[in-house]
């Protein structure tokens, strides 16, 4: 029996996994393949795509063996397995452990000291200083600086604080009370008492602490793009959120996206990624100052995230790249996203209520919303009443933690 040309293997069963079977089953006549620990609601009850729970997958020690032991048995059926991470984490284990996998996966990833050098706060913001790339005025704390950092910051109040990538999952695994993924601190108060939280928890990673940079959430920035495994980059697409979360456990993560054009910006960081060879996906934060009418890079996630599919509602489906790339050989020039798509995670009654700019308002209304999890093929009932139950959270979570970061800042 003759082999198909590829299998997509997706690691992970969130709405950026969902997101991206959706993309390969658009593309292409192929059934893609979701290995996680835990099925997560986002993947429960489709029918777009196979998926195998192993207990354990995301241990450094289980990883590795069992990605390998499902890329054997899958190789006897395709030609190529390429391999999507829909996580930091993930992206870390694989490029950690790439030559553990005997050649089998065919879409190359960026070297562990890339990864290690976008993780590391210091090391990515003097990467963008040598490149000519702005980022706002940042200070890394470790554990016994928590408290005596306030002494030397060289930055007023208010500021945010996060933990340092590299050091994100031993934080989920943590808990202390008032527990955020980010934190916005008015006061010199305010941040010691949730250093003094910290302090009695387990956590021993360091701390992120960066100046306000003043705009709401229409004043952030969210580019994706692809690099081929020259480093050449094939696709762009600048978003700009219009709605964020504000949940304690989903802070940070963007809930509402309008894709827009910036050929300039797109120019300067075509040039920053081909610089430094970066290859595959990157999902690039920034955020526009209306101080300086600069964009202040924040950081480069080596994979799509969770927001990504953003592109394909401007009409790039970033996985057709991939495949057409590595599967086929196909590269085209390069393309820049210069349409205007709305793409929501929430439903249209919170971007109405929450949405506090009036110009972004009105132009939410005109337009139609593309949303990852909706795919109009793929609903049965069991899949309608899931996501029905996440909306009607949303609605709650709304209620209970938002704030207008422009108006209290």
């Amino acid at each position: 029996m003759a082999k198909k040309d590829f299998l997509p293997i997706i690691l992970g069963s969130d709405e950026n996994a969902y997101g991206t079977a959706r993309l390969f089953c658009e593309a292409y006549d192929v059934r893609p393949l979701l290995l996680c620990t835990l099925a997560l609601s986002p993947t429960r009850h489709s029918r777009l795509f196979d998926l195998e729970v192993i207990e354990n997958f995301e241990r450094e020690d289980v990883f590795p063996d069992a990605l390998l032991r499902v890329l054997r048995r899958s190789a006897s059926q395709y030609e190529k397995l390429l391999v999507i991470p829909c996580s930091d984490y993930y992206a870390g284990l694989l490029c950690r452990h790439f030559t553990h996998f005997e050649g089998l996966i065919a879409n190359p990833f960026n070297p562990p000291q890339m990864l290690d050098t976008f993780d590391t706060k210091d090391k990515f913001y003097a990467l963008c200083a040598a490149h000519g790339m702005d980022y706002p005025h940042t200070v890394v704390a470790a554990p016994d600086e928590r408290e005596g950092v306030l002494d030397h910051l060289p930055f007023d109040f208010p500021i945010v604080v996060k933990p340092e990538n590299s050091n994100a999952t031993e934080y989920l695994r943590c808990h202390f009370e008032g527990q955020k993924k980010v934190f916005f601190f008015d006061t010199r108060e305010q941040y010691l008492t949730m250093v003094a939280n910290m302090n009695r928890s387990d956590y021993g990673g360091k701390l992120i602490l960066q100046e306000f940079v003043p705009g709401g959430d229409g004043a952030m920035r969210v580019l994706n793009s692809y690099s081929d495994a020259e480093g050449k980059v094939r696709a762009m697409c600048l978003g700009q959120p219009v709605l964020e979360y504000y949940d304690p456990k989903s802070v940070g993560n963007y809930a509402a996206i309008l894709s827009r054009g910036d050929r300039a910006l797109y120019e300067k960081m075509q040039g920053f990624l081909e610089a430094i060879g970066y290859i595959g996906f990157s999902n690039i934060d920034m955020k526009f100052d209306r101080r300086t009418g600069r964009y202040l890079l924040f950081e480069i996630n080596p994979r799509l995230g969770r927001s990504s599919y953003f592109v394909r509602s401007a009409g790039i489906n970033m996985m057709k790249l991939l495949a057409d790339d590595v599967v086929y050989g196909k590269r085209e020039p390069c393309v820049y996203n210069e349409n205007t798509a709305l793409w929501s995670n929430v439903p249209r009654g919170i971007l109405k209520r929450y949405v506090s700019d009036p110009a972004l308002r009105a132009e939410l209304e005109r337009l139609p919303m593309d949303r990852t999890l909706h795919d109009p093929g793929d609903f049965n009932l069991k899949r309608l009443y899931s996501m029905a139950r996440v909306d009607r959270a949303q609605y709650k979570l709304y209620r209970q933690y938002y704030f207008d970061k422009e108006k209290e800042r």
